[in-house]
């Protein structure tokens, strides 16, 4: 089969063919492009020529420069969004490749959304009581996709390189991520898959009166300031309000609806103890961002607006609530080990996907590019 072509194509166009699909990540809409003004973008589709008006893949494109050099890297978070069964990739990476360095790309790096392997909530709460597999990925795994060994055998044969575990550019996205199966599910299976501390926390700030209510650009500044707190008693750098201002502007007012995104608030006698950012694009919600307060903990505000956010994805008919990245640690002495116990509680599970892949297109280039983002 000959390969498809590429083309650069409007917002609208994107958007329309996302709205379209099952789902897709929120970081190949069209509008992530205005979060990530720093970057230059375009909206890429691609087009069979037995039906040539007739879109067969898209993807958000970011271009990154190299430091002092008018040269790109090419960067598809999570993307693109293509068909990743087929059995020929390269109809559709071959096209990819040729367009990115007719723009002056000296590399692509994209992170196909393709699952390779899945631990449930047991097996991994197992693993870290038993505490003799320190990495998730040596223990054994409760699903093997057998997609993802295919995608990442074809992506070899087609010169891309595989993902290196803690190296590389600093840009990449979460291989590991926790997430909660909705598909099929009422909200009393939910609540009975979480564990027992997690019902209780729920039952308990709904009998302390914790409120949990939908908020609006304008309680930006509030969430922010809680972002803030809670960066600094987690250690973490966070973004500034206006990052938050930005890509609530932008994603949730995108072209055919693509894209659901929402504030939530969760109050205890008028004060702000927990604030969330939610995001939907089909059938695929994200818990994004999330901040808490110090104060008020007790009244369990975090798992009261978990729930919500959990039971509204249902309702809005996704079949996924993802919890977002995780870390491979099960060693019961790493201080990374809480983030996945806390996701463990909701009864999901972890999920690894072929991670990112980058393919150079000049080497020289890449390799110092390379170099300098793991030298920063």
């Amino acid at each position: 089969m000959s390969d498809l072509s590429i083309r650069t194509i409007s917002a609208e166009q994107h958007a329309a063919y996302l709205a379209a699909q099952p789902s897709a990540s929120f970081l190949q809409t069209p509008g992530w492009a205005a979060v990530k003004s720093e970057w230059k973008a375009e909206s890429l589709g691609w087009y069979d020529a037995a039906a040539p008006d007739e879109l067969v893949g898209v993807a958000l494109v970011l271009y990154r420069q190299m430091p002092k050099v008018k040269r790109y890297l090419a960067y598809l978070p999570e993307g693109p969004v293509i068909d990743w069964d087929a059995i020929d990739l390269g109809r559709y990476l071959r096209p990819l490749a040729a367009h990115a360095q007719e723009q002056g790309a000296f590399g692509l790096r994209m992170g196909p959304p393709v699952a390779t392997r899945r631990w449930s909530a047991k097996t991994i709460k197992d693993a870290i009581a038993g505490g003799q597999q320190p990495k998730l990925g040596d223990v054994r795994p409760d699903v093997i996709e057998p997609s993802g060994a295919t995608v990442a055998a074809q992506l070899r044969a087609l010169g891309w390189k595989a993902p290196r575990t803690g190296e590389g550019f600093a840009a990449g996205q979460p291989q590991y991520v926790f997430q909660v199966p909705l598909a099929g599910k009422t909200q009393d299976d939910l609540l009975k898959g979480m564990n027992q501390l997690w019902r209780r926390n729920i039952k308990k700030a709904d009998k302390l009166g914790v409120e949990v209510s939908l908020g609006t650009p304008e309680d930006l500044k509030a969430f922010h300031q809680l972002y803030v707190e809670t960066a600094e008693r987690d250690h973490f750098t966070p973004r500034p309000l206006p990052y938050f201002v930005k890509m609530q502007a932008a994603m949730a007012h995108q072209p055919a609806d693509v894209c659901d995104f929402r504030l939530y608030n969760a109050h205890h006698e008028g004060d702000l103890v927990a604030s969330t950012i939610w995001v939907r694009v089909g059938g695929h919600s994200w818990y994004s961002y999330g901040a808490s307060s110090t104060a008020k903990r007790d009244v369990r505000g975090s798992n009261a607006i978990q729930w919500r956010m959990m039971s509204d994805a249902l309702a809005a008919g996704a079949s996924v609530y993802d919890l977002r990245g995780i870390t491979d640690t099960l060693d019961p002495n790493d201080p990374h080990v809480g983030l996945i116990q806390f996701k463990v509680g909701t009864g999901g599970e972890a999920v690894e996907y072929v991670g990112e892949w980058d393919l150079p297109l000049n080497k020289a280039l890449y390799t110092a590019f390379d170099l300098y983002m793991r030298r920063r």
